[in-house]
This record gives C-alpha cells, sequence and structure tokens, in this order.
C-alpha cells in the first residue's frame, strides 16, 4: 500500500511538474524541491520495494533467499558494469547521478537490486506460465517477463526523464535494439541462478498472487512516467507483463480449485 500510494505521488508531481516545467520556472524554491523528489522518488520506490519484498521473505522463507539474493546482484552487476564500460551487452549508456552513489563509478548501487526485485517476481510468474514444462523453459519465460518490464522501464528512464542516457540513438525512444538482446541474455542468467539455488522451494511458499501483484506495482512507476510523457507505444507496450501477471495468477487460482476436495473451503 505504501510503495503504491509513493509511485502515484511520484507520477503525480511528474506529469504536472516535469512535464511543465514552466510552473516551475518563476519559483526557484519550488524548482530545488522538485529537483531534489526528482532523486529522492526514484531510490525511495526501490528502497520500499526491496522493503516490502525482503519483508515477505523472512516471514514465509527465512533466511533460504539470500545466497540467490546475492548471486544475482552479483551477476547482474557484472553484466551493468560490462554495459557501462565496454558497451555489451546492452550498448553504450551510461548512468547520471539520479539514482545515487554507484559502484566503481558507473553502476548505481540500487540498480542490481532492482534486478533482484524483479527477476523473482518473474521466475515466479514463469513457473506458473511454464508448469510442466522443465527447467528450460522456465528460464526462457522468466527471461522474457522481465525483459518485457524494460518496455516501459527504458523508455521512462532515460526518454521521458535521464537517469540514464544512451551513447548511441535507437528508434525504441532512443534505446538500441542491442538493450533488448542484453536485457534477455542478462534475463536468462538470473533465471538460471535461481533455478540453480532451488528457489522454488522458498517460492513455493510466496503466494502468486502477491508476486505477480509485486510486478505489476513496480511496473506501475514506469507506466506512470511513460503515460504522462504521451509514450503511447511504450504504454501499450506495459500491456504484455500486465498479461502475464494476470494469466499467472488465473491459472494458480485454476490449479488450487482443480485440487481442493468437494466441500472443502
Amino acid at each position: 500500500m505504501v510503495l503504491c500510494a509513493f509511485t502515484v505521488i511520484a507520477v503525480a508531481g511528474f506529469a504536472v511538474f516535469g512535464i511543465h516545467p514552466r510552473l516551475l520556472a518563476s519559483n526557484a524554491g519550488a524548482m530545488a524541491v522538485y529537483g531534489a523528489a526528482f532523486t529522492v522518488f526514484a531510490r525511495g520506490q526501490v528502497l520500499l520495494a526491496a522493503a516490502a519484498l525482503f519483508v515477505v521473505l523472512i516471514r514465509r522463507a527465512g533466511a533460504r533467499w539470500l545466497g540467490a539474493f546475492a548471486a544475482v546482484y552479483v551477476v547482474s552487476l557484472t553484466s551493468e558494469l560490462s554495459g557501462t564500460t565496454m558497451g555489451l551487452p546492452f550498448g553504450p549508456y551510461s548512468y547520471t547521478d539520479g539514482l545515487g552513489p554507484k559502484w566503481f563509478g558507473h553502476v548505481p548501487l540500487l540498480i542490481p537490486l532492482s534486478w533482484f526485485l524483479m527477476a523473482v517476481p518473474s521466475y515466479a510468474i514463469a513457473r506458473t506460465l511454464a508448469a510442466g514444462r522443465g527447467a528450460l523453459a522456465r528460464i526462457a519465460v522468466g527471461s522474457f517477463v522481465l525483459l518485457a518490464w524494460d518496455l516501459a522501464l527504458d523508455p521512462a528512464m532515460s526518454h521521458a526523464t535521464k537517469y540514464w542516457v544512451w551513447g548511441t540513438s535507437g528508434v525504441y525512444y532512443g534505446m538500441p535494439w542491442l538493450n533488448l538482446a542484453g536485457w534477455y541474455i542478462t534475463g536468462a542468467a538470473l533465471m538460471l541462478i535461481l533455478s540453480l539455488t532451488r528457489s522454488d522451494r522458498w517460492l513455493d511458499h510466496v503466494p502468486i498472487s502477491w508476486l505477480a501483484g509485486f510486478y505489476a506495482a513496480n511496473l506501475a512507476l514506469s507506466l506512470g512516467l511513460d503515460a504522462a510523457a504521451q509514450l503511447g507505444g511504450a504504454v501499450v507496450a506495459s500491456v504484455i507483463p500486465l498479461l502475464a501477471c494476470a494469466v499467472a495468477v488465473r491459472r494458480d487460482r485454476s490449479a488450487t480449485l482443480s485440487t481442493t476436495p468437494v466441500g472443502a473451503r
């Protein structure tokens, strides 16, 4: 609930003042407040999302997820460092200072954390969508679900705003197509980690409805910024991951009902 309220306030502020900066032009104090809010809300959204997920995981699975978290953080950081220094696997780009302190001056500390926050629900959704089809199917589907988030995230964070800047121009709101390949490859590596660390054992204790809702709540910030900036293609693209969330929840409920004994409540 707090995360959702935080997101609504952030999107509303951007829709009013980010889209119409002339409203701040005559008031230096208001401009300073908005400038501070621009960084506070981006960082706060990641930290609030992390707090929400960590609390649920601790309550439901104890500390069994910490190994997967450490591995996902290190691998995603390595991928991001490669991207920001060598342009692979995402293409050339660099982070501005909006997301806070950076590893080695290149990758904000919050970025690998955000990979984990969305890798976990993506893998959980894939478990439901690819139920009975084996680990490779879960990895393939989970990577796609994670990639689908970037279809809304990148336009919001590099086009509507400037939390990172591309070193080359692409046709999808400035994003190069190589970025999609990089996301899928990195996502596949993270899904493989979650599979190898036997994350299924602790994910079984977290309802898919909650994880799908958590995914959607994180997507909401990017979707809201895209809508405020009138990035129609990014808004339409957001239907893909939201549909995946809805289908996963529906399949899980159907599976639960089919295994519930007649007359049971």
